[in-house]
This record gives C-alpha cells, sequence and structure tokens, in this order.
C-alpha cells in the first residue's frame, strides 16, 4: 500500500475552490477503464460545497465523453492548447505553428516514425504499429483514421502525438518541431504543444473565468504533462501511481487511483 507523503506542506491549507483533475491513471483507472466510485463520491461531495470541478487533460475535448456524466465546470483539454466553459464555450485556443507541422511532414517521408494529430473536432494518424495500437487500447479509444502526408491539414493542429522515445526526442524537437515543447506519462510517446503551453495556462484561464485566486486551487495527476499543473496550483498532489517525477514536485503523495486515492487526500486536507 502506498505510503501517504507530503513535502513540505503548510500546517493548514490554503481554502479551496477549485480542483483540477488529470483524466487517465488519475480520474479514471488503467485497469477498469473507469472513474472509481469513491472518485465519483468525491467530486459530488466538492460540488454539494460549491468547489468548482475542472478537467485537465491531454486529451481531446471529443475524446471526454465517458466523464461527462460527473458535470464538471470546465474542460482544459489539449494539455491547455483548448478551455472549454461549463456551457461549451471555447474560453482559450491556441494552435501549434503550421511551419512546425509541414516540417514534421517533411522529416517522416524519409524517416519512418508514428505520429497523430489533434484538432479540435478530430484526430489523425500517419501510420499504425503494434505499439501505436496497443496505446489507444490502453487508453480506451479508437484508433484514429489514417490521412495521408498529401491531404494533411497542416493548420489548426491543438496537439500532435509523437511515438519515439526520450532519448531521441531530445535531438527531435529543436529539429524538427523547434516552436513546440514535448511531455509525456509514458515512455511510448509524447505530446507536443506550442512553447509555452501547459495545463498551467489552463488553470490561469479557469481561475479568471470563476474570479478563483490560484493559491485556492489544487490539482490531481499522474504523469509529465501535470508536473506544471501540480507545481502552480495551491495544493498538487501525485497518485501512488505516479511517475516518480511527478511525485517529487508534488506537495503530497495519495494512494493510487485504484485505492480511493483523490477521495484519500481530499479528506486527508479537510476540502470533504
Amino acid at each position: 500500500m502506498q505510503t501517504f507523503q507530503s513535502n513540505s506542506m503548510p500546517e493548514k491549507s490554503p481554502s479551496v475552490k477549485a480542483v483540477f483533475f488529470d483524466i487517465d491513471g488519475t480520474l479514471v483507472s488503467f485497469t477498469t477503464h473507469a472513474v472509481p466510485d469513491s472518485t465519483q463520491k468525491a467530486i459530488k461531495a466538492l460540488q454539494e460545497k460549491g468547489i468548482k470541478v475542472i478537467i485537465a487533460t491531454g486529451r481531446s475535448i471529443t475524446a471526454i465523453d465517458h466523464i461527462r456524466y460527473l458535470n464538471f465546470d470546465g474542460f482544459i483539454t489539449f494539455n491547455g492548447g483548448c478551455c472549454v466553459g461549463p456551457d461549451g464555450s471555447v474560453l482559450f485556443r491556441k494552435a501549434i505553428d503550421p511551419n512546425d507541422i509541414q516540417t514534421l511532414l517533411d522529416y517522416t517521408e524519409h524517416n519512418p516514425l508514428s505520429f497523430s494529430l489533434m484538432y479540435e473536432n478530430s484526430v489523425s494518424i500517419n501510420d499504425v504499429t503494434p505499439e501505436v495500437a496497443g496505446m489507444y487500447a490502453h487508453l480506451n479509444l479508437p484508433v484514429p483514421p489514417l490521412v495521408h502526408r498529401e491531404h494533411t491539414d497542416i493548420t489548426g493542429v491543438l496537439q500532435a502525438n509523437i511515438f519515439l522515445s526520450p532519448e531521441d526526442e531530445v535531438a527531435f524537437m529543436p529539429k524538427v518541431m523547434p516552436n513546440c515543447v514535448a511531455s509525456r506519462w509514458t515512455p511510448l510517446f509524447a505530446d507536443v504543444n506550442p512553447i509555452g503551453q501547459s495545463k498551467q495556462v489552463g488553470i490561469d484561464v479557469f481561475c479568471q473565468y470563476f474570479g478563483i485566486d490560484v493559491s485556492e486551487t489544487m490539482s490531481f495527476g499522474d504523469g509529465g504533462n501535470d508536473i506544471t499543473m501540480l507545481k502552480y496550483t495551491g495544493i498538487g498532489v501525485a497518485m501512488g501511481n505516479a511517475n516518480e517525477n511527478v511525485k517529487e514536485i508534488a506537495d503530497y503523495i495519495t494512494e493510487d487511483v485504484d485505492n480511493d486515492g483523490i477521495f484519500k487526500a481530499l479528506v486527508h486536507f479537510k476540502v470533504i
């Protein structure tokens, strides 16, 4: 069993008015592909206290239907690339520089590399290997349709997924996509977004939207793309199943998603 751990948290936590949740490995179990009952109970308790509950994910806005029944107050999608309010209105949107997408297409014409391009309402992929198919199965998502490079729209890409190792990423990013930044929660692929874009940007969007100070926020995550979020919010909680680099920067480490981690952390901080 994961031992709860505090990384220099103050004795008295600030009043929490908004909680931001990553989806995969945080809200949703990789084992059951469902939100644990304890997490559903915790979210309902937050809502009953008037605390805003907001999604913060690398997924697209079209790939979160499985958690919408929980009636969230907003959605940070594409790692902050598109923020959608409770009424469905787009509060913020930022696409990848089309030059970077064109360079990616040119590069992969001579160098084997699988990648997907995520638009506001669609996703396309250039190649499907067993590893790629396995990743989408792991996320309980359908494999996107194949699109040939000649028919690829280089505008309006909010996020790319590049299937390469962390070691190869070091040389690849400045050479091929210099106007972007990569983050990852798995060695299999990296999320690629515009430089300066992250879940932290989305938090600022919703703090302004709801009139909340960032010191009054809390967040939960497990992957590398959650690091900016966990460091920025008033309380950043790493799941017990989180990557080690995520645990190192978190204010607090709870149990994993399948062992009521969210519920237990909210109770620990007396938020519910």
